[in-house]
C-alpha cells in the first residue's frame, strides 16, 4: 500500500517541481531580480525584456498608469478597473517573484507614502451639496494630480530634444485620434496662429493615410496617443517612420506602440475620476512644446 501511495504522489510532486523550474527559468531569462521598489518594477517594465500575453500586458499598462489606484484598492477593485480577473493580477505578481497580489501591492503602497493620494480620504464630501459638484471637484482633483505629475516627473532632456526637432522641421504633421484628438486639434490651431506651418491629420473622408503619404524626411510628426492604443494613430505614425520623418510623441507608457517608432517621446499620464480622464497635462505639455518651437524659430 505504501509503495502504491508513493507512485500516486510522484506526478503531483513532479508537477510542483516543473512549475518551480519554469518560474525560475522565466525570471532568470529576463535578467532581473525580484523588484523591491516601485521604481525597480518600472525599470523592469520599461526595459523591454518582459513580453506579456494580451491580458497580462493589459495589467502592466494599468499598473504603469494608475499606481495610486493599485495601492489603495482591493484585488477585486483593481481587477475591475484593469478589466481583468483577480487571478490575472495574481499571475502577474508571481511573474515577478511574489507569492500573490497582496505582497506585490506593497510596492505601490510604499510609493504612496507622503504622496498626494494619501490626502484624498480627508476630503469633506459632506460639504458638497450634490453629486454634480462632487464630480466637478473630483475632475478638478484629477487635473491637479495630472499636472502635479508633470511638474515632478517631466523628462526635460526629451522635452528639449522634441522642441529642437519640431523647430527644425519644414512641415509639422500633427496626429492624434479619439481622446487625443482634442489635444492635437488645439496644438495645430495654436501652431497656425503662431505662423508655424503644420498639417492636422484629421482623417476626414478617410484621407489620413493619403495625408501622411506625402511626408518627407525634412518633416516631423507630433503624435499624441493614449491607451488602449486602438486608434489609427500607430498605423499613421508607422507610415511616417518608414518615410524617414522625425517622430515626436506624447504618450502615456512605455507599452505604447508609438514609443518604439519615436525618435523621442514624453510620458504624460492623466488621472481619471469616475471613468472620465483629464487632458490637462497633455494640453499643458503640448502648449509648452509650441511655445518652445516658436521661441526657437523667432529667437
Amino acid at each position: 500500500m505504501s509503495g502504491h501511495r508513493g507512485a500516486a504522489d510522484e506526478p503531483f510532486t513532479d508537477s510542483l517541481e516543473t512549475a518551480a523550474r519554469k518560474r525560475s527559468r522565466s525570471l532568470a531569462a529576463l535578467g532581473y531580480t525580484k523588484p523591491q521598489t516601485y521604481e525597480e518594477l518600472r525599470a523592469v517594465l520599461a526595459s523591454g525584456t518582459v513580453h506579456f500575453p494580451k491580458r497580462l500586458r493589459q495589467v502592466a499598462i494599468f499598473l504603469w498608469q494608475h499606481p495610486s489606484e493599485v495601492a489603495l484598492g482591493t484585488i477585486a477593485q483593481v481587477a475591475d478597473q484593469a478589466g481583468v480577473q483577480p487571478s490575472t493580477l495574481v499571475r502577474f505578481a508571481q511573474i515577478f517573484g511574489y507569492s500573490g497580489f497582496s505582497d506585490f501591492q506593497l510596492l505601490f503602497k510604499d510609493r504612496m507614502k507622503g504622496s498626494w493620494s494619501d490626502t484624498q480620504g480627508g476630503q469633506d464630501k459632506a460639504a458638497e451639496p450634490n453629486a454634480n459638484l462632487h464630480f466637478l471637484n473630483g475632475m478638478v482633483g484629477a487635473c491637479q494630480a495630472s499636472l502635479g505629475r508633470i511638474g515632478n516627473d517631466l523628462d526635460i532632456a526629451a522635452f528639449e530634444t522634441m522642441v529642437d526637432h519640431l523647430a527644425a522641421a519644414e512641415l509639422i504633421y500633427v496626429i492624434g485620434s479619439k481622446r487625443a484628438f482634442p489635444v492635437t486639434t488645439y496644438l495645430s490651431l495654436t501652431l497656425s496662429q503662431q505662423g508655424v506651418r503644420n498639417v492636422l491629420v484629421d482623417n476626414v473622408g478617410s484621407t489620413a493615410l493619403d495625408q501622411v503619404g506625402c511626408i518627407t524626411p525634412r518633416d516631423a510628426v507630433l503624435a499624441v496617443s493614449f491607451s488602449p492604443y486602438n486608434s489609427i494613430t500607430p498605423d499613421l505614425v508607422a507610415v511616417a517612420h518608414e518615410r524617414k520623418a522625425r517622430i515626436l510623441t506624447i504618450t502615456d507608457s512605455t507599452f505604447s506602440p508609438l514609443a518604439k517608432l519615436s525618435d523621442t517621446w514624453l510620458e504624460v499620464v492623466e488621472q481619471d475620476f469616475g471613468g472620465f480622464r483629464s487632458l490637462a497635462a497633455s494640453l499643458a505639455v503640448g502648449m509648452a512644446l509650441v511655445h518652445g518651437v516658436v521661441a526657437q524659430r523667432t529667437g
